[in-house]
């Protein structure tokens, strides 16, 4: 893979997986979290059986960092019409507060 190269796809975190992962996982070094990286073990097990993807259209919001959750959290706010005009109103007082707008 180009790592230069933005990735285009993304594990969406929902998993049907045969037994065999488990022969995979923990043979690879723990990501700097100390993690076990589930995607090195797929890649392995790839490379012995087939792995299969359901690749959609939509957009992906990323919530395994904090400014990607708080953005996910906003867009799915503002499509919520109980929820829309409070939190483009609370937008609107915190901009007005921070100096970012004028009235």
């Amino acid at each position: 893979m180009n790592c230069a190269v933005p990735w285009e796809q993304a594990l969406m975190g929902r998993y049907i997986l045969t037994p065999e992962i488990f022969d995979y996982l923990g043979e690879h070094q723990l990501s700097a979290g100390g993690e076990i990286q589930l995607t090195d073990a797929i890649q392995k097990l790839n490379e012995v059986q087939s792995v299969y993807a359901y690749e959609f259209e939509g957009q992906r919001f990323d919530v395994g960092e904090k400014f990607g959750f708080i953005e996910t959290t906003i867009e799915f706010a503002l499509k919520r019409p109980e929820l829309r005009d409070q939190l483009l109103e609370l937008f609107k007082k915190k901009l007005l507060e921070q100096k970012v707008l004028t009235k």
